[in-house]
């Protein structure tokens, strides 16, 4: 047996026991043993030259044109060279949660266009796609089969008796645990939906829910996708009387799904999602590297937001000292902003809750607007802060908007990792109020689908703060990406360089790069032999030679020193 094989036995023994291991094994083989392997390519995941661009399948419109060919006619147009790679949410047939609660796994959404379409744009680009691995919609013909009890779906979904203590449950939502649905017999039941009545979650101690998701896995790939965002993931096994989150049996389902794409598509990429304090998260890395290559770096966005409002980057500066990994082949996937808010749990035992408490009142000072978690306690805790990272950041800010937004963003863009940024974000989005207003949900704030000729107005006029972000943007993108020292798994220090500074050192055989950013409103003057840069040096973003002890940033300003 192939050593791969073998250690995808094991997983599933591990995970169902003997007999019902043995029975996983039987069905899943001939899935692995149909798909045509393919050599492992690349001796690294990742390079420099890796950013990946967030988007909705349908952010970008033209009338009469499927959002898709509008998509890839722009990307092709503004960000050929920028970019590496395109995320695509989820972009399937949904029926809530603008896509997170899937019909239909298989399928394109008809009205953002095609498999083919998708086929194009990974001609020019990497693709990325989200594998909703934890839940399906109640509106899908899977959850009608349950329903019914049709063979093969009559475990697919967690029966609970609504008297069961679920107290221990970690809930990452303020709604209820347990919906009510009526079975075709007659029978009422009720059943887990961690993340709302319309999204089911999967019961993956069922063999069949783990064929089947393992049938949408393996087609993911076929389809092209380089990468496998996996939604949810801490939740996947459900066992009462625990916290039912990161339980052992999810690390080992993870474990199971990286063994299967090492023997078919060595090059495929894991990304696991996990909005959760930062040990928790990297957990995720697994033992040595054996789970996920890549995960979210959840702490960012908050923490660094609270670096640009308190003018301070002492407590940035501390956690990315700790960002060093061991394992060869994992690291992060350093983002700002997402189609989500941003998380305030990951800044647990790294702010205090004043200052939580502070970027809580910010946000909602700025018209942003706060969701809440239920706690065992029976008490409520912000989980997320609902507002463009746009306005977040800028928060006021009159004089220097532009400046000070790429400010935050360049630091995203020197610390170890592969770079995603969320189109609104290199697009200068303010909060979407209508989308509020219109969803009645806090998350559409950041949301907004834009049509593409106003867009491209708004690009061409170089004093809208669209196209101040947009073409600076662009250049930090297309710098990063001809820099060795940049690679994810290139050497870095944090260095001193006081608390309105946030330095890096980035470096490897071939190259050094010191990178300087301005926190502040204020004038900083860096002394160079302090911060180990030498006394001289290019800015790589301007081209301007450096020279002398000390170096005057201007207020927001940010040097990539070579």
């Amino acid at each position: 047996m192939h050593k791969g094989v073998h250690k995808v036995k094991g997983l599933l023994t591990t995970i169902y026991g003997d007999k019902k291991g043995g029975e996983a094994f039987n069905r899943i083989l001939p899935l692995i043993k149909a798909f045509p392997w393919r050599p492992k390519t690349n001796s690294s995941y990742f390079s420099q030259q890796d950013v990946i661009l967030i988007t909705y399948g349908d952010t970008l419109n033209q009338p009469g044109e499927l959002p898709l060919k509008t998509l890839h006619r722009f990307l092709n147009t503004r960000l050929k060279n920028a970019v590496s790679g395109i995320h695509f949410l989820p972009f399937f047939p949904f029926s809530s949660d603008d896509g997170f609660s899937v019909m239909d796994f298989l399928n394109i959404d008809p009205g953002l266009g095609s498999w083919e379409d998708v086929g194009a744009i990974g001609r020019d680009f990497e693709l990325m796609f989200d594998y909703v691995v934890n839940h399906f919609s109640s509106k899908s013909e899977w959850f009608e089969n349950y329903l019914a009890g049709r063979e093969g779906f009559e475990a697919f979904a967690i029966e609970v008796d609504p008297s069961t203590d679920l107290s221990m449950v970690t809930r990452p939502r303020s709604l209820p645990l347990l919906s009510q649905y009526r079975k075709k017999d007659g029978e009422n039941v009720h059943l887990w939906t961690t993340f709302s009545e319309d999204q089911i979650d999967f019961n993956f101690k069922s063999v069949d829910v783990l064929v089947k998701m393992i049938e949408v896995l393996i087609f993911y790939t076929r389809q092209g996708a380089s990468i496998l965002r996996l939604d949810a993931i801490a939740y996947l096994w459900k066992e009462i009387g625990t916290s039912c989150i990161h339980l052992p049996q999810t690390h080992a389902v993870v474990k199971l799904l990286r063994s299967i794409l090492d023997l078919i598509v060595p090059d495929v990429i894991i990304l696991t999602e996990t909005n959760v304090p930062h040990a928790e998260n990297i957990s995720y890395f697994g033992d040595k590297g054996d789970e996920a290559q890549m995960v979210y770096n959840f702490t960012l966005p908050p923490l660094l937001l609270h670096a640009f409002t308190t003018q301070n980057a002492s407590f940035l500066s501390d956690w990315a000292r700790t960002l060093q990994l061991e394992a060869p082949d994992t690291t992060f996937f350093n983002f700002t902003a997402s189609h989500d808010g941003i998380g305030v749990r990951p800044l647990e035992g790294i702010l205090g809750q004043t200052e939580i408490d502070r970027l809580v009142g910010l946000v909602e000072a700025h018209h942003g607007q706060v969701s809440y978690k239920n706690n065992p306690d029976g008490t409520k805790s912000a989980y997320e802060l609902n507002i463009t990272y746009v306005d977040a950041i800028i928060a006021g800010e009159k004089e220097f908007p532009a400046q000070k937004f790429l400010a935050s963003q360049a630091i995203q863009y020197v610390l170890p990792g592969v770079p995603g940024t969320y189109i609104h974000s290199m697009l200068g989005s303010r909060n979407w109020m209508d989308g509020v207003s219109q969803t009645g949900r806090a998350r559409s704030i950041n949301r907004e689908k834009l049509n593409v000729d106003d867009l491209v107005m708004q690009l061409n006029n170089s004093s809208s703060l669209r196209c101040k972000i947009f073409s600076g943007y662009c250049l930090l993108m297309k710098i990063r990406r001809r820099q060795p020292a940049f690679h994810p798994k290139a050497g870095f220090e944090i260095l001193d360089a006081g608390s309105n500074v946030f330095a890096v050192k980035r470096f490897c055989n071939e190259q050094e790069i010191v990178a300087l950013t301005n926190i502040s409103r204020q004038k900083q003057k860096v002394e160079l032999s302090g911060t180990r840069a030498g006394v001289s040096g290019i800015d790589l973003l301007t081209g301007k030679t450096v020279v002398g002890d000390f170096v005057e940033l201007e207020p927001y300003q940010y040097l990539w020193l070579v």
